[in-house]
């Protein structure tokens, strides 16, 4: 992301940043935050107003073997630095990844480019629940055709080491590794603020308001450690990705000067790489929408990333959701080799607004041979979803 010198905080911004302090604890009445330096030092700061930016940590499951070395997670630049040592020291040849979420996925195609056979496994026995079934077929499809196992509907149960390395032991399946890598998600670090009393969330995360309030007035939360309001759904939401953490921060420092800053929601826009393919989503798959209580209807279209004139585009699915009762849009999801990554802002933009099927149907979307044909394909998807509702 953005990386910067502690350095340049002190200097450019005059901000008294404090490397190796660990804060260990809040007291809300007498508003002070204590803990201990890395020397052994004690440390107490009073505040007038407080900002928890705690992020959030790597799922490392409490079973036997996760400790070995060798078993690695990947969060911060400290784990991206210790997973490029254990590559060039230890000539990795075959990596086992527990996990098929966006990191775990990104990691495959990187582990892959430096020719290392990978493996992939998870309990859930859906490829990417969230993601329409032949959608993410081929995305499945993509990753065996660069050779890579998916072995879902396996529980992993404890990695061993032996002497050719270590084993991944699962329900049914034992899978051999030189290295293993955990990308089964992130937790919010929301211990200190329970620990103080505020209130938490969905997913332990701190509850906020839309102004990035916690339940003490004095005390703000923002970042992978906080919540949200979704704004399709209107209720609170957890969903840790970079945009929200970054505007929210920006949030928290308006209304501290005074401001007044105030956050409408999320709606979970987010895409990721998998080798060849572009894979986007934004707002609800039809399972989130139905377990809301919308009486959601979908449906999925094949376009082209570029006119058909042009000769050279590629196949692009996209899958819209819809409210049968208002007619309102509520998620998309679109994939495919070009294309997919920045049409998802369309959608993403109509859910922010409320916007109705219909109403983005006829949104005047650009177009020119190279990058689309004269339907863009997911207004294509709209007037076919328009037919169901």
């Amino acid at each position: 992301m953005v990386v910067r010198q502690a350095q340049v905080f002190r200097d450019k911004q005059d901000i008294n940043l404090l490397t190796g302090h660990c804060a260990e604890k809040i007291d809300p009445d007498r508003q002070t935050v204590s803990g201990m330096t890395l020397a052994g030092d004690r440390f107490e700061f009073p505040y007038d107003k407080l900002l928890i930016a705690t992020g959030g940590a790597a799922i490392k499951p409490d079973l036997a073997g996760f400790d070995l070395p060798g078993v690695v997670v990947l969060k911060n630049l400290a784990d991206g630095r210790k997973i490029k040592k254990l590559l060039k020291s230890k000539g990795i040849k075959k990596a086992v990844i527990i996990g098929m979420g966006y990191i775990a996925l990104e990691m495959c195609e990187s582990l892959v480019g430096l020719n290392i056979a990978v493996d992939m496994v998870k309990p859930n026995p859906v490829f990417l629940p969230w993601l329409e079934p032949s959608m993410a077929q081929v995305i499945q499809t993509e990753l065996e055709a660069k050779g890579v196992g998916v072995y879902a509907g396996h529980a992993v149960e404890l990695i061993d080491k032996t002497a050719d390395g270590l084993q991944v032991k699962c329900r049914g399946l034992t899978l051999a590794a030189d290295m293993v890598l955990v990308g089964i998600g992130i937790t919010p670090c929301s211990r200190i603020a329970e620990n103080a009393g505020l209130e938490l969330s969905t997913n332990n995360s701190i509850a906020v308001d839309r102004k990035l309030r916690t339940s003490d007035k004095n005390i703000y939360a923002a970042g992978d450690c906080a919540d949200a309001f979704h704004m399709v759904t209107g209720q609170k939401t957890w969903i840790p990705l970079a945009l929200r953490a970054n505007r929210a921060g920006w949030a928290v420092a308006d209304n501290v000067i005074g401001k007044h800053a105030s956050l409408d929601g999320v709606v979970g826009t987010s895409v990721f790489r998998v080798f060849d393919y572009e894979v986007a989503r934004t707002g609800l798959s039809l399972a989130e929408a139905r377990k809301a209580g919308f009486e959601a209807v979908e449906n999925s279209i094949q376009s082209s990333s570029r006119a058909h004139s042009y000769g050279v585009g590629h196949p692009i699915w996209v899958n819209l959701i819809g409210d049968n009762k208002s007619g309102r849009l509520l998620g998309a999801q679109i994939v495919g080799k070009e294309g997919a990554a920045h049409r998802i802002n369309g959608p993403a933009v109509a859910l922010h607004n409320r916007m109705t099927v219909a109403q983005y149907s006829q949104t005047d979307l650009a177009y020119a041979p190279p990058f689309g044909p004269t339907w863009d394909p997911t207004l294509t998807a709209a007037n076919q979803l328009l037919k169901k509702l």
